[in-house]
């Protein structure tokens, strides 16, 4: 599992950074979750393929995370994309989306698929043989989601000594991988734990952005390996949390040890900082394994 952060900054685009847009890559997906402005740069400057972006996930209707999306869209066309486009975010996404490509008459030539969300509840809106990503719902001054990324567990893993001892043919592998045990010639049973060894374990990434101060998060996400939890402010700007429905360093460290994380990411930080030595200095008092987010950081898991 692989994080591309490629804008970490709330509000508006400025030289410090860009607004909110990653890529996470897990099981053969490359996922797309939001697209501020700038996002097609960025995707250029760190070498990411346009084509193997499937799946956007937009978390709200706020524009520091979506008004790169049109452009992404249009891209896309002028790059000749055949394959089909799903995105996933608040209802109103699609009407803004279509309007656009009928002002421009710019309508695309591959399908998109708008899955518009508007339950309160966390539900899942992907699944596949490898992958569920489910909502969660945040607290923000509009319908807002996070999303949550969790790794199916895979295949077992071929003990090669142990199936060289019991001369066990191939044509039995890939039903050993499945967790199935293997009758010989004989008649004798290999136990299938005799036969493979334990996968590593299912990753899991939580992404949290725009949102007050929700306890609730901490039980919908219990356990993941990396949680990304807004951090627009320090404490000594809470009142300013307080009013426009962000999150403080020393919240989103809350929120983390409560879920018992392994990992604990910030971001979506105030241009209104210059430095962000601050936001580590707040937050490691309440949750110790803390990262700060930077832009064109690749963090690998």
């Amino acid at each position: 599992m692989k994080l591309h952060i490629l804008g970490c900054y709330a509000a508006t685009p400025s030289l410090m950074g860009n607004p909110t847009a990653q890529i996470l890559e897990i099981r053969d997906h490359l996922f797309l979750i939001d697209c501020g402005e700038g996002t097609q740069v960025q995707l250029r400057k760190h070498k990411i393929k346009f084509s193997r972006i499937n799946h956007i996930f937009i978390s709200h209707l706020h524009g520091d995370h979506f008004f790169g999306l049109p452009g992404l869209i249009a891209t896309f066309q002028l790059l000749g994309r055949e394959k089909e486009l799903h995105i996933y975010g608040p209802s109103g996404l699609k009407e803004v989306l279509l309007m656009l490509l009928r002002v421009g008459n710019s309508w695309t030539s591959f399908t998109i698929h708008f899955h518009e969300l508007t339950e309160k509840d966390p539900i899942v809106i992907f699944e596949d043989t490898k992958v569920t990503v489910s909502t969660i719902p945040l607290s923000h001054r509009v319908y807002t989601n996070g999303f949550l990324f969790r790794e199916k567990p895979k295949e077992r893993v071929l003990n090669t000594e142990a199936v060289a001892t019991y001369k066990i043919d191939k044509a039995y592998f890939k039903n050993i991988k499945k967790g199935k045990d293997v009758i010989l010639e004989n008649g004798e049973a290999i136990s299938n734990t005799l036969l493979t060894l334990d996968p590593p374990a299912p990753k899991s990434y939580a992404y949290c952005s725009d949102t007050a101060y929700h306890p609730q998060i901490s039980e919908w996400i219990k356990g993941v390996d990396v949680l990304y939890h807004e951090a627009t402010f320090l404490t000594s700007e809470a009142h300013l949390a307080a009013k426009t429905k962000h999150s403080t360093a020393e919240e989103a460290a809350k929120v983390a040890k409560a879920a018992a994380v392994k990992l604990l990411i910030l971001g979506h930080f105030s241009i209104r900082y210059k430095k962000k030595d601050a936001f580590l200095k707040e937050a490691v008092p309440y949750f110790s394994n803390v990262q700060l987010a930077e832009d064109g950081k690749l963090l690998t898991f």
